[in-house]
C-alpha cells in the first residue's frame, strides 16, 4: 500500500487483487468454502471478504456444520466467528474445537467491521416489533432504548432470518447487514446503530493443513490444567520465560469435569518457531491437555 502512487485507492486495489486471487484459486481447483448461513449473514460477508466471489460458498445451518464440512473434506475451507469486540467470545465456536473429529486447523484469521442496520418496509414510528439475534440486541442496546423503547425485541437464529421476517410481517423491523436489506427488499431506516462504532467480529479460517511460518505469525492453543493452586500461573510463566507474548486468554468450563476449565490462548509466533516449540514442550507436563489449534499469519482488520 505504501508504494501505491494512485490513481486508484488502496481499497480499490485490495478489491481488485482479491478477485484476481479468487479467480486464480478457482482455476487451480474449484474451491468450496463453508460458512454459517444463510446468505446475507455477517459470516457470508466475511467469506466474500476473505475469498472473493470466484469460489463456491456453501451456507450451512450452524457452526458445528462448518467444522464438519472441513473435517470430512466436503469443503476445502470454513470460516467461523470466534469473538466480537462488544459481545466477547463466540461460545459455539469454542465448543466445536472440543468436539470436532478430523484434521481441522486454524489457517488464517480476519477481522470484519460489523455495522448493524435497522431494516424495515415501515416508517420508524410504526415499528412495533424488532427481530434479530440476542447478541445483536446487546450490541445496539443504547440506540434501541432511545429510539424504539416501545418495540418488542424478538430473538431469532440469524440476522438473515430477521430480515426475512421483517419483509413479511407489517409493522416490524430487523437489525441486520445492508446485504440483507438488498436481498429482502427492505429500506435501511437507520445505518450503523451499534453502540460501539469500532464494533468488529474476528473470524477464523479453518482448513486441513497448517499454514507455514511467515515471521509474523500467531498460534491458537487449547489447554487444561490440574485443579490445584497455581497450576495456570505455572503454564503462563513458562511462556513468559521463552519470551512469548500472549495476546488473548479465554476460559471455558470443562464439558467433562465440574469446576474445571479449558483455556483458549493466542500467542505470538508459529508452532514451528524454536522458542514456541520449547515453550510447548516445557508446558506439557503442567497440563492435562495441550493442543495446537493452528498457526497462521497475523492479519489486520478488513476495510
Amino acid at each position: 500500500r505504501a508504494a501505491n502512487p494512485g490513481p486508484l485507492s488502496d481499497a480499490a486495489i485490495t478489491a481488485i487483487w482479491k478477485e484476481m486471487m479468487s479467480g486464480s484459486l478457482a482455476l487451480e481447483k474449484p474451491l468450496k468454502v463453508a460458512y454459517l448461513g444463510p446468505e446475507g449473514s455477517f459470516s457470508h460477508l466475511a467469506a466474500l471478504e476473505k475469498f472473493g466471489r470466484s469460489v463456491e460458498l456453501v451456507a450451512v445451518r450452524d457452526i458445528a456444520a462448518v467444522f464438519d464440512h472441513v473435517a470430512r473434506s466436503t469443503a476445502d475451507y470454513g470460516i467461523v466467528p470466534v469473538e466480537n469486540t462488544t459481545g466477547g467470545a463466540v461460545r459455539d465456536t469454542m465448543e466445536c474445537f472440543l468436539d470436532v473429529s478430523g484434521p481441522v486447523q486454524v489457517c488464517a484469521e480476519m477481522a470484519l467491521p460489523v455495522h448493524q442496520n435497522l431494516l424495515s418496509k415501515a416508517a420508524l414510528e410504526r415499528i412495533k416489533k424488532v427481530y434479530s439475534k440476542p447478541q445483536v440486541f446487546d450490541q445496539c442496546r443504547l440506540w434501541l432504548s432511545k429510539n424504539l423503547a416501545q418495540a418488542d425485541l424478538v430473538a431469532v437464529g440469524s440476522t438473515t432470518e430477521a430480515a426475512l421476517l421483517a419483509s413479511r410481517v407489517d409493522g416490524t423491523a430487523a437489525i441486520a447487514s445492508s446485504m440483507a436489506a438488498e436481498l429482502y427488499g427492505l429500506a435501511v431506516l437507520a445505518p450503523a446503530i451499534e453502540d460501539n462504532p469500532q464494533n468488529q467480529t474476528r473470524f477464523l479460517v479453518l482448513g486441513r493443513e497448517r499454514a507455514g511460518p511467515t515471521g509474523r505469525d500467531k498460534t491458537c492453543l487449547l489447554f487444561s490444567v490440574s485443579h490445584k493452586a497455581g497450576a495456570l500461573v505455572e503454564v503462563l510463566d513458562i511462556f513468559r520465560r521463552f519470551g512469548i507474548n500472549m495476546t488473548k486468554i479465554e476460559s471455558h468450563p470443562s464439558p467433562t469435569k465440574s469446576w474445571e476449565y479449558l483455556f483458549f490462548v493466542d500467542i505470538e509466533g508459529h508452532a514451528q518457531d524454536p522458542n514456541v516449540q520449547e515453550a510447548l514442550q516445557g508446558a506439557r507436563p503442567h497440563t492435562r491437555q495441550l493442543e495446537v489449534l493452528g498457526s497462521f499469519p497475523v492479519t489486520v482488520s478488513a476495510g
